[in-house]
């Protein structure tokens, strides 16, 4: 101790993500996503003050399709 104050060492966890878990969650966003423009599609005018903008949710939901193209195609090329 030094001058009165006990120094504690703290042990962090690490949580790692993998590709292949970056990849599921990307893929499920995406679904998620497009599910969501789709349904959301017949009942624009009827949400009253709830205001989605469903051309920027559709490309949301397809960047993140192409993300999870992109992240299968890195876990084909380097394999784990």
């Amino acid at each position: 101790m030094k001058y009165g104050i006990k120094l504690w060492k703290l042990d962090l966890v690490y949580f790692p993500l993998s590709i292949w878990d970056v990849s599921v969650w990307i893929a499920f966003m995406a679904i998620i996503l497009l599910i969501t423009s789709e349904l959301l599609a017949p009942y624009s005018n009827n949400l009253g003050d709830f205001v989605i903008d469903k051309k920027r949710l559709r490309l949301a939901a397809l960047v993140l399709g192409v993300a999870f193209t992109v992240t299968v195609l890195l876990h084909i090329i380097m394999p784990t």
